[in-house]
């Protein structure tokens, strides 16, 4: 069992994100690839000491990425990275490099650099994967919903990512649906020689669920489902923030479609924004039909909002939560149109698909 972790400025998170890998009480044999994507702010070095002082030089690896090639996304080179340095690490230890050389892990656990996990987190994956025979087991993290920008607008997140990858959906080997979670990530070694590795979504923004599909592709078994014992370490403390994290994806999730862009902010206004307005119609009909439909999306967020243990007052304000993704939607549009899209520290990879056009091609 193999963790991979890039890591790209993760100053302030990778202490206990890497301190939480080590306090994993699973039995077997287990070990941590940090892979350190050119930061800027002291990331590897931070790592360095962690592990010194955990005395865990055994089981860590850290490694820098070498430079980004043209076409492949940022996150996705560094388990890339974190990929091959493990299957170097295994040639050291035995010449055969074949899926089935004990050598080789059964398991790659992609996990991010500002998650903490609980101590159990890996041991249930594995029960999960090894008990539902499952390629891919991913879990949704519990993202911070403590500023007031994050209360208002981050439960949202999750129900509309769930609305998009049902879990049912995903877990069913008849349904093209193909959803994961980025930040936790079960991956069976065989899966991802089935696949091909890594090369073929290699320009993918929304890496994640590109994966799920071409797992899915192959044949593969999935399974993504929610904890809050695992949490997100990363903070929202604007609105501006979570805008640009909802646009920096939202467009490529739209195929860079404008028609699916214009369906979209249909769907949403006729959905959530309409029963607003027709609140103030003129005849009780409609008001009475707007209200119905204004306490239904209510009560069907109700269970989000309480997953994140938040004030329930936000429920009814669903509406003003839509009218804000479908605001971000169209920003994450104007800012690809522009040549801007898909910021992530410092990084700029917009057109990024377009680079590769058949790497949905498995």
């Amino acid at each position: 069992m193999v963790a991979i972790v890039p890591a790209r400025n993760e100053a302030l998170t990778i202490r206990p994100s890497l301190t939480s890998l080590l306090q994993q009480n699973y039995s077997a044999e287990f070990s941590v690839v940090v892979v350190d994507d050119h930061s800027e702010d002291g990331t590897a070095q931070i790592a360095q000491q962690t592990i010194r002082e955990l005395s865990a030089e055994s089981r860590v690896t850290i490694c820098t990425a070498s430079t980004l090639p043209a076409g492949w996304t940022g996150k996705l080179w560094a388990l890339n990275e974190g990929v091959s340095a493990t299957r170097r690490k295994a040639a050291l230890r035995r010449p055969s490099l074949a899926t089935n050389d004990p050598a080789q892990p059964t398991y790659y656990w992609f996990t991010d650099a500002d998650i903490v996990h609980a101590p159990d987190t890996l041991q249930h994956l594995v029960a999960r994967a090894e008990r539902d025979n499952l390629d891919l087991t991913s879990l949704m993290v519990l993202l911070q919903a403590k500023t007031l920008p994050e209360c208002a607008l981050i439960p949202a997140f999750l129900f509309f990512f769930l609305k998009l990858y049902p879990p049912r959906w995903t877990a069913n080997p008849d349904a093209s649906t193909a959803g994961a979670a980025g930040g936790c990530i079960l991956l069976k070694c065989e899966a991802l020689e089935r696949i091909g590795g890594l090369a073929p979504i290699r320009s993918e923004i929304i890496d994640d669920c590109a994966l799920a599909r071409a797992v899915k592709r192959c044949s593969g078994r999935l399974w993504m489902g929610l904890t809050r014992r695992s949490i997100s370490l990363r903070e929202y403390r604007t609105v501006s923030e979570i805008r640009d994290m909802i646009a920096r994806t939202a467009f490529t999730q739209l195929r860079y479609s404008p028609v699916l862009l214009l369906g979209t902010h249909i769907g949403m206004l006729l959905t959530y924004v309409a029963p607003v307005v027709l609140l103030f119609a003129p005849a009780v009909t409609p008001r009475i039909l707007a209200a119905c439909a204004w306490t239904l999306m209510s009560l069907l967020y109700l269970p989000t909002v309480r997953f994140y243990r938040v004030s329930l007052l936000w429920a009814p304000l669903l509406p003003a939560t839509a009218a804000f993704y479908a605001y971000a939607t169209l920003l994450s549009a104007v800012r690809h149109w522009l040549g801007h899209g898909a910021q992530w520290k410092g990084r700029s990879r917009a057109g990024a698909r377009e680079t590769f056009p058949s790497d949905h091609s498995m």
